[in-house]
């Protein structure tokens, strides 16, 4: 029986209209598959990486600037992407560099959205001047660049952190500043949906029944407005990727000993006039292709879960 209906249910779901619109979205499948393949790629890095880019008893100087595909002329090794200035594989360290860009986009996208999805509820139910307090500071937000409000969110939490701990937290203290500028656009859509939702029926006979506000919210408003919130969830992914790329590229965001492609772009930078052409331009080609895909699957299912688009 479990397998017949787990056959059902699969069955189900192939002839949803979710999936129906993305069998016929040639580019809700490309983008789907190409971000998958990256994303695969970085969770596996170790399988498929040739190297450890960041193993020091792996590397080689005599490896660096290696052209791709090109034997090098003293130790007879080739590289697909070919080497860096250290000799590192940078196909290795494009899976490796993903790995970081991938967890603080994610991460920052669900501290983003927690935070906003409950300052939203919070804002559109009680409403009064707490609503008005957080939408207040949501406006305030909003008139300064994303990227000046994560390095500044950045540099104070650093501060904070002790000095032997720095590299260690770099990581965690970029996801927080890329989080904390990327909550407004939550905050405000789940304020707007929360305040039409409140005023249905649904929601008046659960008050009337006792519920608490709490409850109220978590229970019965919050899954009638997850719709929108994944859609900007889908957008702020490829939108927190590039801040932390930025972040990196200016120097601060992933630390040397944790390299994103942010870094790995940064590194490149400096010998893109001397003829090392490839250690920037594959990394910044990995970049725009994971941002592009996610961004155009964002779009996608903007299309798909907004009836009025239909």
């Amino acid at each position: 029986m479990r397998g017949f209906s787990f056959t059902n249910t699969i069955s189900r779901a192939w002839k949803s209209d979710f999936m129906w619109s993305f069998r016929r979205t040639p580019v809700a499948i490309v983008s789907f598959f190409v971000a998958m393949i990256l994303i695969l790629g970085a969770v596996f890095a170790p399988l498929f990486a040739p190297y450890n880019p960041f193993d020091p008893a792996t590397l080689n100087l005599m490896n660096g600037f290696s052209q791709p595909m090109v034997p090098n002329q003293f130790t007879g090794d080739s590289f697909w992407l070919g080497a860096d200035d250290q000799g590192r594989d940078v196909f290795s360290t494009i899976l490796y560099g993903l790995r970081i860009s991938l967890f603080v986009g994610f991460a920052a996208v669900a501290f983003a959205m927690v935070l906003g999805v409950t300052l939203g509820l919070v804002a559109g139910y009680v409403g009064g001047w707490i609503g008005a307090l957080i939408m207040r500071i949501a406006d305030v937000q909003l008139t300064f660049p994303g990227i000046l409000v994560a390095m500044l969110v950045f540099g104070i939490a650093k501060g904070f952190t002790p000095i032997e701990q720095r590299d260690e937290m770099a990581i965690w203290v970029l996801v927080i500043a890329i989080g904390l500028s990327e909550w407004v656009q939550f905050a405000r859509v789940v304020r707007g949906a929360t305040m039409v939702e409140k005023n249905k029926e649904y929601v008046q006979a659960a008050h009337l029944n006792g519920r608490r506000p709490i409850s109220i919210m978590v229970r019965h408003i919050l899954p009638n407005v997850l719709g929108p919130v994944l859609v900007i969830a889908t957008i702020s992914l490829a939108l927190a990727i590039i801040a932390e790329a930025t972040l990196s590229f200016l120097g601060v965001g992933a630390p040397p000993t944790q390299p994103s492609l942010g870094t790995l772009i940064r590194i490149g930078q400096g010998f893109m006039f001397s003829g090392e052409w490839w250690i920037l331009l594959f990394p910044a080609v990995t970049l725009l292709t994971l941002a592009l895909s996610v961004n155009l699957l964002g779009d996608w299912l903007r299309d798909v879960l907004n009836p009025k688009l239909r």
